[in-house]
Parts: structure tokens; C-alpha cells; sequence
């Protein structure tokens, strides 16, 4: 089964900007769609961002169209979650995750890595 560690995360001011990183363990994570999502505390976790196997169509929720950019580097099997305009509301850790397809969030199937915490203070 693919492991994917997530990275990146940090403390940032309100407007500024951070990188995810998703690595998968095998090859085989060029032929999925993933998913990027959230938790924030007390709360249900929630999706993000997804991207198909090739990288060729994304989708956003609506909370975060504008902001941030999903992208994949396949020889690198490596996801990446671009975040600009951060603002406190974006507190959470987030998580990626193998999905059917690049809109299909809420059947993700693999396994739930640690996560990265992502604090974004006023």
C-alpha cells in the first residue's frame, strides 16, 4: 500500500505563504488522483484540494479557490499543496490522500499519514 508523508507546514503571518509536500512511498502514486485536506481542532476533517493522475484537471473548495494551487510531480511521486494568502481560518493539519478521482474527495482509500500542522497567526 502507497505511505504518503506530508511536509512543509509551519507558523505564518496572516497573508503569507506556505508549500506542502506530499511524498508517496512507490511509483505506483502516478496512477491515482489525490487529495489535499484539513483539520482544524474540534472540527470534522475537511477536503481541500484534488488533482488527477496526470496532473491535467484540479478542483477546489471554495474556501481556499484563489488561494491555493495543487500540483504532482510524478517522477518524483511527490503532491504539493501551494497556499498564498493565508489566513487564520486556514489553521489546520492537513493531510493528502490517494482518492477515485480528482473531485471525488469523499471516498479518499489510503492511509492517513501523521500530518502537517499549519498555524497561521493575526
Amino acid at each position: 500500500q502507497v505511505q504518503l508523508v506530508e511536509s512543509g507546514g509551519g507558523l505564518v503571518q496572516a497573508g503569507g505563504s506556505l508549500r506542502l509536500s506530499c511524498a508517496a512511498s512507490e511509483r505506483t502514486f502516478s496512477r491515482y488522483a489525490m487529495g489535499w485536506f484539513r483539520q482544524a481542532p474540534g472540527k470534522e476533517r475537511e477536503f481541500v484540494a484534488g488533482i488527477s493522475w496526470s496532473g491535467g484537471s484540479t478542483y477546489y473548495a471554495d474556501s481556499v479557490k484563489g488561494r491555493f494551487t495543487i500540483s504532482r510531480d510524478n517522477a518524483k511521486n511527490t503532491a504539493y499543496l501551494q497556499m498564498n494568502s493565508l489566513k487564520p481560518e486556514d489553521t489546520a493539519v492537513y493531510y493528502c490522500n490517494l482518492v477515485p478521482d480528482y473531485n471525488d474527495y469523499a471516498n479518499a482509500f489510503g492511509s492517513w499519514g501523521q500530518g502537517t500542522q499549519v498555524t497561521v497567526s493575526s
